[in-house]
């Protein structure tokens, strides 16, 4: 019997362990006797086709007029290792094609300093080796061209009398996604300086657009595809969209556009003044006719501002402890823009190149007075 025993209680677990993991396996499938299989699924399908609305056409419509235009740029530059050794180092951003040539519109910093190799992919996912045609640094602007054919060149609309709260729409590559659109409006019309000391940006397009790290260079357009800005910088704690997004406006572009193309470079115009702006305070005390303005403190010899007959300061003074000349001529006004300090001048310069006339309003004493100034070259001088 005790030899029996231990065979039978062997058995026994056996027999328990096959009808758990078989038996009642087995059984299982009763438990959800409602799960049918029929050979083929009935399901409800929208009984018209897919139709869209006014502002999903409208959407449509933008991204499909200027996809085309828009392109990717890969930049490779050097860089140095902890042991000095080169290393190949990468950046994206994008950029929009601006004729049949092939030159097109970017931003600067997304070519970096001296890339060693440049390419351009566009939306159809062709590449091409591209090279650098012209540099503005100062206004982060950059053209670089390939050599395609069938290319669709941007429109390129009108960045003046933007209004807060129009529609906007970026098309660029963020975080090398490319072909991606995002939609806000004109969150407002500032001057911005970019990081770390960068280019002051006269009449920024603020926007909630969402954009993104690799957006640099790409389109801001308008609800009629037009370009009216370069989407250029973000302001984020996060490196990523926090719904303030900047762009610099075609306008200032369309500028120097040709200077880049046809000289690599910009020939920056100059007024040929060292200035000192007025308030209402030192109005008073200099015994000046008008509350605002900038001072003529010296005129460059031979430029643009003495040749249209603009005076500088004759009598010695001190500002604090600055000497400066005063009993120049007060200019008030430029064209049609008052002028109160060096910015607005800067401002009216940007909007013009060397060999424009502009139109000087000033006081010489109590008389008003009005002169044209043909621009010329800024050649190293840093006055205005």
């Amino acid at each position: 019997m005790r030899s029996i025993r231990p065979i039978f209680f062997a058995l026994l677990i056996a027999g328990a362990f096959y009808y758990f993991t078989t038996h009642r396996r087995s059984v299982s499938p009763q438990s959800t006797s409602w799960v049918t299989r029929p050979s083929e699924v009935e399901i409800t399908q929208a009984a018209t086709p897919q139709s869209f609305d006014t502002e999903e056409q409208e959407n449509i419509s933008v991204y499909k007029k200027a996809l085309p235009s828009v392109v990717n740029i890969t930049s490779t530059t050097v860089g140095f290792d902890f042991f000095y050794g080169a290393v190949p180092q990468q950046g994206q951003g994008s950029g929009f094609i601006i004729d049949k040539s092939g030159h097109i519109l970017t931003n600067h910093h997304v070519l970096g300093d001296n890339p060693r190799r440049l390419e351009v992919t566009l939306s159809n996912r062709k590449k091409y080796q591209a090279e650098i045609v012209g540099l503005d640094k100062s206004h982060d602007l950059a053209v670089i061209q390939i050599k395609a054919d069938d290319l669709t060149p941007a429109v390129l609309g009108d960045s003046h009398g933007l209004q807060v709260g129009q529609k906007v729409f970026a098309i660029g590559n963020p975080f090398g996604l490319n072909g991606t659109m995002t939609r806000g409006i004109v969150s407002s019309i500032r001057s911005v300086r970019e990081p770390e000391g960068g280019a002051v940006i006269d009449e920024a397009i603020q926007t909630d657009a969402p954009i993104n790290p690799g957006n640099s260079g790409g389109p801001l357009l308008n609800s009629r595809g037009e370009v009216i800005g370069i989407n250029t910088m973000i302001l984020s704690s996060v490196g990523q969209s926090a719904g303030i997004g900047f762009a610099i406006p075609i306008n200032a572009a369309k500028a120097v556009l040709n200077d880049l193309v046809q000289f690599g470079q910009v020939r920056r115009p100059v007024l040929g003044i060292q200035s000192l702006p007025i308030g209402p305070e030192l109005a008073s005390q200099m015994g000046l006719p008008s509350d605002y303005g900038v001072l003529i403190l010296t005129v460059v010899p031979g430029g643009p501002a003495e040749r249209a007959g603009l005076r500088g300061g004759t009598e010695k003074a001190y500002l604090g402890n600055t000497p400066i000349r005063i009993g120049g001529d007060l200019i008030v006004r430029i064209d049609d823009q008052d002028v109160e300090d060096q910015q607005d001048i800067s401002h009216v310069m940007n909007q013009h190149h060397s060999g424009d006339k502009i139109k000087v309003i000033f006081f010489r004493g109590k008389n008003k007075m009005e002169v044209t100034v043909t621009l010329g070259e800024a050649r190293g001088t840093t006055k205005a």
